[in-house]
């Protein structure tokens, strides 16, 4: 420690809510900078007038040090260990003066006991990524990456965004429709033709495709910085990543790769201009967020952040030390012990106040309702403080209600009223009624009416995301192209990936320039997408289902950085009349909001919800045919108009003379939706009787 000084501490800015003091205070010398404690409660590295705050936490370091690093150099050119006296219980913070946040990069070095039968792993010969960083270096270009014999490194950023004056979109949960994309993959193809391919940029030029097709919500696959060369290998010449992002490097960092131009100390503004955008049109942004496990892996993965810090309290270990992997991926996330949840909890504070996100879908959410034990929670902690924290009151919170270590909570996720889930059922049901199982109309009736026998018969409203599809598993066009999955690319011989997928290659296996087949496969997919649609819940779908997009049989295409995981934009013009049938059924939802919401007790005569079999009137086994369903939905809507769609869908192969459900004697029935005729098919509806083709969908609307 060199000479002690005084000086005035500047005054911090307001937004940061720092202490604005005036009195001399201490100085220290180190390294040729001027230090003095920090602000305990403000964690990571935060720009203050004059200097950088940086706190930091382990309980059981013994010794912390900041290391600071000329931009891209791998050696530090000042080591500045936090004195003794800056550490306060099991927390370190120190403001380090001169410095101009554009000029470096930093890492911690942390020092403690070494005893991996208690989970106490501290190596000092590591360069540790701050868990709190903003910004991490050595990501900025896709496939090149600190895994490849970089340090990860930290930089400080600058929030100076202007959001203005646009207000959130708080869409209502039952008016969502959900669009789920790879933010890389939905403009990389040169089909594209955006002016910044796989970008963030890109995404934003896209919006107005967006808003054609009708969305309302996007969900953007994992945006947190990972390391896509984590997964690095070659298989039949084509180089694979670990594409999906499914694999956190840190929590509160932007993938930089995703940006179009490098942002030095303003990571993140090209993000936050496209989710502006959305917010101007009206569409709200999701993030799919993974705080399930991290990149670190179990013994055999890399040691650069939580592992350094405190081992035995980031992850769940077991009585010897080593990693539980209730992810799939190596190792899980202590999230229920304290540390852990508050840093969680800070994470998603910082993205809906510093990005304006509107909602999480969270991977393998059960797992964040397990004990340090590993053993489920009647009433998480972590769950219930995510439910009835107040920054996160309008957020929306979606949860995958599974984990790879068999905890199945489809219907039984803990909820408070405020988690929706991906209704797993919903996508299992409809796949198996659609492809014409047998015995499947009542479970496929249950779900189309938004799956009372799940959820409370009604009491936890809108807690169900219907999906069929999403970028776990098939393509829309390929469950209805594949019977059996095609990995092979992936390089583990066609055994990664489900092999429960409930497809069927209506004929013919892949491609095929069989008409008939051809004809049959669109027809399922307009099927498919008419029940979603007609589906009280959110429904939710993937990115290119809307023009039949393919990945070619590959049905966990996480590795895939190439045409199997690219939209191909051509397809579009090949597909128009799909991409026009998805638009339909959108605007068709919106218009009706009978199909989205319980109005009332009903309407015409009617129950609020009733089902039919090709007479009407059956509720219990559907007498009239095993592989019809009707769903009538009935209400008031306003100014005391009644609102009546009766759903028909014939999952046989031979036609069906179907009976209509009587309408009282001042209204009749119009034809809106029927997938045999194409994209949209409105007219009215002579007499109580209609043929339906074989494997087919028809709508019908009391008027």
């Amino acid at each position: 420690m060199d000479e002690k000084r005084t000086a005035a501490v500047p005054p911090a800015a307001e937004r940061l809510s720092l202490p604005r003091t005036i009195h001399l205070v201490p100085l220290n010398h180190v390294s040729g900078f001027d230090i003095r404690p920090g602000f305990y409660e403000i964690n990571g590295a935060t720009a203050i007038p004059g200097g950088v705050n940086f706190t930091v936490h382990s309980s059981g370091a013994t010794r912390i040090e900041l290391l600071l690093f000329h931009r891209t150099a791998e050696d530090p050119f000042a080591v500045i260990p936090f004195p003794e006296h800056y550490r306060i219980g099991n927390v370190y913070s120190m403001i380090v003066f001169q410095l101009n946040i554009e000029e470096f990069e930093y890492a911690y070095r942390v020092d403690g006991p070494y005893d991996p039968s208690r989970g106490l792993i501290f190596d000092r010969r590591h360069y540790l990524l701050d868990p709190y960083a903003k910004a991490v270096t050595g990501q900025s270009r896709w496939g090149e990456s600190a895994s490849q014999g970089q340090h990860y490194k930290a930089r400080v950023v600058k929030d100076d965004f202007d959001w203005g004056a646009i207000p959130q979109p708080l869409i209502p949960m039952e008016d969502l429709v959900i669009y789920e994309l790879h933010v890389r993959g939905f403009t990389r193809h040169e089909s594209s033709g955006v002016v910044h391919p796989g970008t963030f940029a890109g995404l934003k030029e896209k919006l107005p495709y967006l808003l054609e097709l009708g969305v309302n919500a996007i969900e953007l696959m994992p945006i947190f910085e990972f390391d896509e060369a984590q997964d690095n290998r070659v298989v039949d010449g084509e180089q694979l990543y670990n594409y999906w992002g499914y694999s956190t490097v840190s929590f509160f960092a932007p993938n930089t790769s995703y940006a179009a131009s490098t942002e030095y100390n303003r990571e993140g503004n090209e993000l936050k201009d496209f989710i502006r955008s959305c917010k101007e049109h009206g569409i709200e942004v999701y993030l799919d967020v993974v705080f399930n496990h991290t990149a670190e892996g179990d013994e055999r993965g890399p040691f650069f952040s939580f592992k350094g810090f405190d081992n035995n309290i980031y992850y769940l270990l077991t009585p010897d030390g080593h990693y539980y992997n209730f992810s799939g991926c190596g190792n899980t996330l202590n999230c229920n012990h304290p540390v852990v949840h508050q840093m969680i909890m800070d994470c998603l504070r910082y993205w809906v106040t510093t990005y304006r996100v509107d909602g999480f879908r969270f991977d393998l959410a059960s797992i964040l309702g397990r004990d340090e034990k590993g053993a489920p929670m009647v009433s998480p902690p972590l769950l219930q403080a995510m439910a009835f924290d107040p920054i996160l009151g309008d957020v929306k919170l979606i949860a995958e209600a599974w984990d790879a270590g068999g905890l199945y909570q489809v219907g039984t996720f803990p909820a408070w009223n405020r988690w929706a889930e991906w209704n797993g059922r919903y996508r299992d049901d409809l796949r198996r009624y659609l492809r014409g199982d047998e015995g499947m109309a009542q479970a496929a009736v249950q779900r189309i009416a938004g799956s009372l026998d799940l959820y409370e018969a009604g009491q936890r409203k809108n807690a169900s995301v219907n999906f069929i599809t999403c970028h776990d598993g098939f393509t829309l066009w390929d469950l209805f192209s594949y019977n059996q999955k095609h990995n092979e690319k992936n390089g583990w011989n066609n055994t990664d990936g489900a092999n429960d997928n409930n497809s069927w290659n209506c004929g013919a296996e892949g491609d095929t320039d069989d008409p008939a087949v051809l004809e049959l496969r669109r027809r399922m997919v307009r099927n498919a997408f008419a029940l979603l649609m007609c589906s009280r819940g959110i429904p939710m779908f993937l990115a290119g289902d809307e023009f039949c997009n393919t990945q070619f049989g590959n049905n966990n295409a996480y590795c895939q950085d190439n045409i199997t995981s690219w939209l191909d934009w051509s397809m579009l013009e090949k597909n128009r009349e799909m991409f026009e049938f998805f638009q339909y059924m959108i605007s068709f939802r919106k218009a009706h909001r009978v199909l989205r919401a319980n109005l009332s007790n009903g309407a015409c005569g009617f129950p609020d919800v009733s089902f039919h079999g090709v007479t009407p009137g059956h509720t219990g086994p559907f007498a009239g045919h095993e592989r019809y369903v009707g769903v009538l939905f009935s209400g008031w809507e306003r100014e005391a108009r009644s609102q009546v769609v009766y759903v028909a869908s014939n999952a046989w192969w031979e036609d069906l003379e179907v009976v209509l459900p009587a309408l009282p004697a001042a209204m009749r029935w119009e034809l809106a939706v029927d997938t045999w005729q194409g994209p949209q098919c409105v007219r009215p509806q002579a007499g109580e009787r209609f043929l339906i083709h074989g494997r087919s969908v028809m709508v019908f609307v009391g008027k």
